[in-house]
């Protein structure tokens, strides 16, 4: 496990990325796909990937950064953890650490009820069903873009007041709370934030491992405003000069 702090690097620092982003990637049809996050998992993950529901159906880069992260720096530590994946999509990260770590509780990914299908298809198709369950956590009561480039999905989503944590989220009292390309949709960084806090007063000590892709300009305002409410420290990786120039970010999130 590596060390907990580092100063920022400069180089690496989001606030340095100019305003001419990378174009978005190409969306993808329905299909099936294996990763092994480059030869980290010995059995690949195998994940389907269906754009129907909404954009969290495609796997996307903050994901497989933060699958690798895992699965390189915390294989043996959380054995006894309490994991939950916010926003997981088609379940990407928390199937890779279900896979690929040593885990004893059954690990909860979380998304819309839009992804829930999907969710449950990914973990039968990999016989995870006694180490990963599907969940419902909604950040809001209206239909919400369910993965980062919602942008193109739905500009114009309805947006209302956050939804209470389920009493399945509570009883879990997550203490890992993996989180990657939850940054995607501004008029929902409210309630990302309220529900990241929500999950920190739920367990002070839990640690949120947080990856996310600057996209547009107003991604550095959720980091602003995050850093006043959490402590948000860099992770170290080896791949951080591959991953920072390609805009993406690694950060935990603590209660402050």
């Amino acid at each position: 496990m590596l060390p907990a702090e580092r100063t920022p690097s400069p180089e690496f620092s989001p606030l340095a990325i100019g305003e001419d982003l990378t174009p978005l990637p190409a969306y993808k049809p329905a299909g099936t796909t294996s990763v092994d996050f480059s030869g980290l998992l010995s059995e690949p993950l195998k994940l389907h990937e269906d754009l129907s529901s909404g954009c969290g159906g495609q796997t996307w880069p903050a994901g497989m950064t933060l699958g690798k992260h895992m699965l390189r720096y915390h294989r043996d530590d959380l054995r006894k953890s309490r994991i939950l994946e916010l926003g997981a999509g088609g379940g990407l990260v928390g199937l890779a650490v279900a896979r690929g770590c040593a885990v004893e509780n059954p690990l909860y990914i979380t998304d819309q009820l839009e992804m829930h299908s999907l969710m449950e298809h990914n973990i039968s198709l990999n016989h995870l069903e006694g180490k990963a369950k599907a969940a419902i956590l909604n950040w809001s009561v209206s239909t919400l873009p369910s993965s980062p480039q919602s942008y193109a999905c739905h500009e114009d989503a309805d947006l209302h007041a956050g939804e209470p944590l389920p009493q399945e989220v509570i009883s879990l009292k997550p203490d890992v709370i993996l989180a990657a390309d939850c940054v995607y949709f501004e008029p929902a960084f409210p309630l990302l934030l309220a529900t990241l806090s929500d999950l920190l007063n739920l367990c002070p000590s839990a640690t949120i491992y947080f990856c996310f892709k600057k996209r547009r300009r107003a991604d550095m305002q959720f980091l602003k405003k995050a850093q006043k409410m959490f402590k948000v420290t860099e992770i170290p990786d080896e791949d951080r000069p591959v991953f920072g120039r390609q805009g993406l970010f690694l950060y935990t999130l603590q209660a402050a």
